[in-house]
């Protein structure tokens, strides 16, 4: 953490601003009738962060805009886990800044951390937020006119030291929850080390409290998020299983899901825990990247594929009927043909229930930029639409199985014309005709049949 008087943010232009500044301080009258509009882009845990921010603005007086009103404030939180997701980030910037010319524009989040003199330079953004300043927003808010020039505030990724908490529910009856943010690992082909800064976490004892004020707040079903979750207590020398046995104490919640694990740091103690626990989801999401042990180690993972099958079999083993989601990559540097097809292999040969297939994009000042073989666009989409093709399969087959048990389903807030959705605790989507009785409720009901046109079982009363 920065002392007293240290100057912990790098600021390109505009005023400068210290660790020792107090909140306090800040007058909040400019934020009187004021309002605010949040866009959000990339993961779940950006969604959550978005909410905090939202939560701290109103808390300081700013209400959020009504859909179609012009916003006085509009926050944008980016993605940059692809070169894709900077080019939606450019966009969705430009096309905020279009529907609301006067507003006061915040741009944050990990292109914000990575490129922040590019997304100043897009004409008519006024200030530039890095991963440290995001949570405490209200702090670097003037006047609220607008800037000839974007301003920049952000801190070296090894200066990144806070953590806040954060909790969202956007529209529907499910709560995510910021548990860990940041990441050790340095893979080869990621930027996240260098976009959210160094493993670090909240204590087990806020986030209880966190999932306390979701009670109070009607929620019943919290998914727990973070970088790398499975690092959790790092920080705070406290453990991501001891985590797991106090939220599970938290009388008026529902269920829990645990979201993408490292498969290393997915412990037998913790699957066990969860196949014994009543409010922990039998469902599992973990990141293989690849089946090929040569591109693993290309990639710098810290597992190979007989680690990953064990732990698939592990939880097949106690809860045979948990959903298990699984992210691929296609298309790095060094994945032969022969390479993917040893991939490919090992992936068919595991019980898994969908996956997650992303493309290979080059990062800046990866490591993976050192590999002398690449794969070419076209081999690219052949490799992702095979996998893409293999996970309907998988997806459809784990569906069939479904049919006809019993299962408690909690229903969402969302209308889709006459019918409403939700999600069992195994992750089947279910679908049955609106009745507004049962949003956030949870319910036994009997897996029907698959329904294309919902694109969900249907639920049987």
């Amino acid at each position: 953490m920065c002392h007293v008087n240290y100057l912990c943010a790098e600021v390109f232009s505009g005023r400068r601003f210290y660790e020792n500044d107090n909140p306090d301080m800040i007058d909040k009258t400019i934020f009187q009738d004021k309002t605010a509009a949040y866009y959000t882009l990339g993961c779940k845990l950006n969604f959550a962060e978005t909410s905090a921010i939202g939560r701290q603005l109103l808390n300081s007086g700013v209400r959020r805009a009504r859909k179609g009103q012009k916003a006085d404030i509009c926050v944008i939180n980016t993605c940059s886990v692809t070169e894709l997701a900077d080019k939606k980030g450019r966009q969705a910037i430009r096309k905020v800044i279009q529907e609301n010319p006067s507003a006061f524009i915040v741009v944050t989040g990990c292109y914000a951390q990575l490129k922040p003199e590019e997304v100043a330079g897009i004409d008519g953004v006024d200030l530039v937020l890095g991963a440290e300043q995001k949570l405490d927003v209200v702090k670097y808010l003037d006047d609220l006119k607008k800037k000839e020039k974007g301003e920049v505030v952000t801190s070296k990724t090894h200066r990144i030291r806070s953590f806040v908490p954060s909790v969202s529910a956007d529209d529907r009856t499910r709560y995510f929850l910021k548990v860990q943010d940041g990441c050790d690992y340095f893979c080869s082909f990621c930027t996240i080390p260098f976009a959210r800064g160094r493993s670090r976490n909240g204590s087990i004892a806020d986030l209880v409290k966190q999932a306390g004020q979701v009670v109070q707040e009607g929620g019943k079903e919290i998914v727990l998020t973070g970088v790398n979750i499975g690092d959790f207590g790092h920080t705070t020398k406290e453990s991501f299983l001891d985590l797991l046995k106090e939220l599970d104490k938290v009388e008026g919640i529902e269920r829990y899901r645990i979201s993408s694990i490292e498969p290393n740091l997915l412990s037998d103690e913790i699957i066990d825990f969860v196949a014994g626990s009543n409010r922990f989801a039998p469902h599992f999401h973990m990141p293989l990247q690849s089946g090929s042990d040569d591109v693993l180690k290309l990639m710098k993972r810290r597992y190979d594929s007989t680690l990953f099958r064990h732990k698939v079999e592990k939880i097949k083993k106690v809860l045979p009927h948990a959903f298990i989601g699984v992210d691929v990559i296609v298309g790095v540097r060094g994945e032969t043909d022969d390479y993917f097809f040893q991939g490919e292999e090992f992936i068919r040969s595991i019980d898994f229930s969908q996956l997650h297939v992303f493309t290979y994009s080059e990062r800046p000042g990866t490591a993976a930029l050192t590999i002398d073989y690449a794969v070419d666009p076209r081999t690219k989409h052949a490799r992702s639409k095979t996998l893409l093709d293999l996970s309907d399969r998988r997806l459809e087959e784990f569906y069939l199985s479904q049919q006809g048990s019993r299962r408690k389903v909690l229903f969402e807030h969302t209308k889709r014309g006459k019918k409403m959705h939700g999600f069992t605790e195994n992750y089947v989507k279910l679908y049955a005709d609106y009745d507004a009785s049962l949003v956030n409720k949870v319910i036994e009901v009997e897996v029907g049949a698959y329904d294309e046109n919902e694109m969900a079982m249907k639920a049987i009363f």
